[in-house]
């Protein structure tokens, strides 16, 4: 592409029908505003609604829109990665399309971008929409993510950020299939910024990923994907855990010498047999996590396929 890009724009879409034309109404404003040349890319699961036909009727009104169909659903961090590796700005940008992220900071990210930062991503300061277990999860998992993670990714955040053509080929250099790119960008480092803003409901329609089971996905995704520290932690308590299980059994058999019964049909004892088949099945599950990352990471899947690359000037 001989054309000079300043910015590419990847929006993952599925089942977003009623989103894309006031999505672009905005996005081609806040661009026409900075003055920039642009590239927005869709990468879309095939969706059973009008999505790709309204993309398509887009991209015959602005040459500058593009489109990614994948082979199936693949999901969004597959999509998103696929959308940042074929995008060919110098530099990149992610957003949803269901403008709960406002597209006008895309502006403030950039000129930050410039002032020589590698990586400028949106911090929220309220989350307008979202029910308050979701808010509890997702302040749980940043914590624990935090603590046990080699890496430190930034709370209250999402994939919407901007990012260099640098980091951009770092990222291809990853090769990794789980796609979780918030803990991709912070393992690549070089210097980051961010933008604080307000995160608005979204325009239309409601997600298409459960806020309980996908966020709990989420969390799990960025533990185990950048950090063995879980494994550990449930080593230790299972040795703390069998040296109380000692004492207490070796407390019984003193009650039994004694001839005294302190603890008649010792409960207790049933309740910490419960409790310590519980954290063995917790330690099975996590370790099972681990071996089911590593059994897809060796089979060397790629992440995602293509089916067509419309307006692709290759």
């Amino acid at each position: 592409m001989d054309e000079r890009i300043d910015i590419s724009l990847v929006v993952p879409v599925y089942k977003e029908e009623s989103n894309i034309d006031p999505f672009l109404h905005r996005v081609e404003k806040t661009f026409h505003d900075m003055g920039v040349a642009y590239e927005i890319i869709f990468a879309l699961d095939p969706s059973p609604d009008r999505t790709e036909d309204i993309i398509q009727k887009a991209i015959n009104r602005n040459n500058r829109i593009r489109m990614l169909v994948f082979s199936r659903r693949f999901g969004q961090p597959a999509a998103t990665m696929a959308g940042i590796l074929t995008c060919k700005g110098r530099t990149c940008a992610v957003i949803d399309v269901d403008l709960q992220d406002p597209p006008e900071i895309i502006k403030t990210m950039y000129e930050k971008l410039a002032a020589g930062n590698e990586v400028v991503y949106a911090r929220r300061r309220s989350r307008k929409g979202e029910t308050l277990i979701k808010k509890a999860i997702a302040y749980v998992g940043y914590a624990l993510i935090n603590k046990l993670s080699d890496v430190s990714i930034p709370r209250n955040t999402g994939d919407f950020r901007i990012m260099t053509r640098r980091v951009i080929e770092e990222l291809r250099c990853l090769n990794e299939s789980h796609g979780f790119l918030r803990g991709l960008v912070a393992f690549v480092g070089f210097k980051q910024d961010y933008v604080d803003y307000d995160r608005e409901e979204r325009h239309h329609g409601r997600g298409n990923y459960n806020q309980l089971t996908g966020s709990l996905k989420i969390g799990l995704n960025g533990l185990i994907s950048f950090s063995s520290r879980p494994l550990f932690v449930m080593s230790v308590s299972g040795f703390i855990l069998a040296g109380l299980s000692f004492l207490l059994g070796t407390w019984y058999v003193l009650q039994k010498i004694m001839g005294v019964d302190l603890t008649p049909g010792l409960p207790t004892t049933i309740l910490v047999v419960s409790f310590l088949s519980g954290v063995q099945l917790l330690g099975l599950g996590l370790i099972g996590e681990y071996v089911g990352r590593i059994y897809d990471e060796v089979k060397r899947r790629p992440m995602y396929i293509v089916d067509r690359k419309v307006n692709f000037k290759e």
